[in-house]
């Protein structure tokens, strides 16, 4: 450990016993398009005002959930009049002169917060940026330094992924999960409901997907128990979420502006469902129940033409329930030897013209695509739906490197760059093999330091990145507290690349994160707090 950081690690100890005070300015996550700041303050007292014009639902629901930070910070809620009764306070303006529909304009003066936007959305997000404004001790009167700030994201896909699959977490949790998301302005939970481990969507047509397939006999995840976690202790484990739980999530996120994409894995991480119904799969008397924590090799038999009215009927019921425009359909990691030993598949592929396996699931993603499109919706997959030919109107999240982003979007495919390294909140953050998550890996400093615009792309090509997303996958974090370890501070740093430009002054961003400390203690979230994560290489 060098001497700058030890000197790094002193200052935040004392910052921990600093008091709850407010952020200033300068250390505002993710940091905003420009600031200046004036001389002076505003004093928010009881007799404050929220004024918002009372005819727009997307300004009422920015006025409503400022006074809900406000009653976390100062403990109590404000009067919310209409926009002509006066013009002090805190104001919320819908102003077209706003060019970037998610951008927002804030100034802060000795009569007034005024936050402008072209939009219910960048109205919003400038009420996340004046909470971290806010003092966190409950003062009977808050001082807001005068300020004035323009902002607005670098991306239009700011996204966060949660596996509720391996490990089942509660609606509420769910719920304080997107609390967190938009904290930072992420706008996309990527909800991983299917797995092999776990089915957690309720789905009418077919109820042994949850009754059967949302439970299993042992925990599994070997490492888990050997550090203490989550052992297995004889019951049936695992849950789901009804469709009326599906309904309240999605309300809640859209009160949040945040987008949830559903994803229902095809054609590999198929276990749970085949298990439910084995006739879905190639071999119905080889399916044995899920036992360890690692991928398995079932997979939906693609020769059969009950695999796709399953699938089809399982997803109309997913397309009523999220308005999203992007349904995910996974792709990845499906291990084909028992395709290779299916006479019905080897019949698909002859019958088809494919040249092998891996061209069977591409005709297999492109024949979902067809009737995901059919139904207004778009198809979006892992990196692997590349393999054997993209179809035409597909996305790709690429996770195994930046190679599957650059080619489709040379291919002029729409791309989001999920990459393991650094973007997998499933790896450590630090070497200690005890903490929640893969040993080691993707620290704070590989986060931040991590441009999510790959390397030579034409300007028409830049186009088709849409953004970024973290991902966490929850085989090592079989509990909610292990959720928050893993998430944060590293988000912080997520939102910061996909939301700010991409200056980088990686001591300047440290020196904020710690500061930002004050915050998540206040919101009593476990994050991470070792400082030396943050240096390793």
């Amino acid at each position: 450990m060098n001497v700058k950081t030890i000197s790094l690690l002193v200052a935040t100890y004392f910052v921990a016993l600093s008091s709850l005070r407010a952020q200033h300015p300068k250390d505002l996550i993710p940091k905003p398009t420009s600031m200046v700041e004036h001389s002076g303050v505003f004093t928010l007292d009881r007799s404050t005002q929220i004024t918002a014009s009372s005819s727009d639902p997307g300004l009422v629901n920015a006025a409503n959930q400022l006074n809900l930070i406000l009653n976390l910070h100062l403990g109590y809620s404000l009067k919310i009049a209409d926009l002509s009764s006066s013009t002090t306070g805190i104001r919320l303006i819908l102003d077209p002169s706003v060019v970037h529909a998610e951008g927002y304009t804030m100034v802060v003066d000795r009569k007034k917060i005024e936050i402008r936007g072209s939009s219910a959305n960048g109205l919003f997000y400038g009420v996340q940026t004046l909470r971290q404004l806010l003092p966190l001790n409950k003062p009977s009167t808050a001082s807001i330094p005068a300020i004035e700030i323009k902002d607005e994201p670098r991306f239009q896909w700011r996204g966060m992924h949660l596996d509720v699959g391996r490990h089942f977490f509660s609606k509420d949790e769910v719920l304080k999960y997107l609390d967190y998301l938009a904290m930072y302005k992420i706008n996309t939970f990527h909800w991983h409901l299917t797995e092999d481990q776990g089915w957690r969507i309720e789905i009418k047509k077919y109820p042994k997907l949850t009754t059967v397939g949302g439970y299993r006999a042992k925990v599994g995840f070997v490492r888990n128990q050997a550090i203490g976690l989550n052992v297995d202790n004889g019951k049936p484990y695992g849950g789901f979420y009804t469709q009326e739980d599906i309904k309240e999530v999605v309300a809640y996120a859209l009160k949040k502006h945040i987008t949830i994409i559903p994803e229902i894995e095809m054609p590999g991480h198929s276990l749970a469902a085949m298990f439910s119904y084995p006739e879905l799969c190639c071999f119905p008397n080889d399916i044995k129940e899920f036992q360890e924590g690692h991928v398995t090799t079932d997979i939906y038999c693609a020769g059969k033409e009950e695999s796709f009215v399953f699938l089809e009927n399982v997803l109309k019921e997913v397309f009523a329930l999220f308005p999203s425009k992007y349904i995910h359909i996974g792709g990845d990691e499906a291990f084909k030897d028992k395709w290779k030993k299916c006479p019905r598949c080897q019949k698909r592929i002859q019958d088809e013209g494919l040249k092998n396996e891996d061209e069977l699931q591409s005709w297999f993603i492109r024949r979902m695509e067809k009737f995901i499109n059919a139904n207004g919706k778009s198809l979006i997959g892992w990196d692997e739906i590349l393999d054997g030919g993209l179809a035409p109107n597909a996305t790709v999240m690429a996770w195994r490197g930046e190679r599957g982003a650059v080619e489709a979007a040379k291919l002029g495919n729409d791309a989001v760059n999920a990459t393991a390294w650094p973007l997998y909140f499933s790896d450590g953050q630090n070497s200690d093999e005890r903490a929640p998550g893969n040993p080691g890996g993707n620290s704070l400093m590989k986060v931040y330091e991590y441009n999510p615009m790959p390397n030579g792309l034409t300007e028409q090509e830049q186009k088709h990145i849409l953004g970024a997303q973290g991902c966490l996958w929850s085989e090592f974090t079989p509990r909610f507290e292990h959720i928050e370890h893993q998430l944060f501070p590293r988000i912080c740093a997520l939102s910061e690349i996909i939301w700010s430009k991409p200056d980088k002054d990686w001591w300047e961003f440290y020196n904020r994160v710690a500061e930002h400390e004050n915050l998540l203690r206040q919101y009593q979230i476990n994050y991470s707090q070792r400082r030396s994560y943050v240096v390793e290489s």
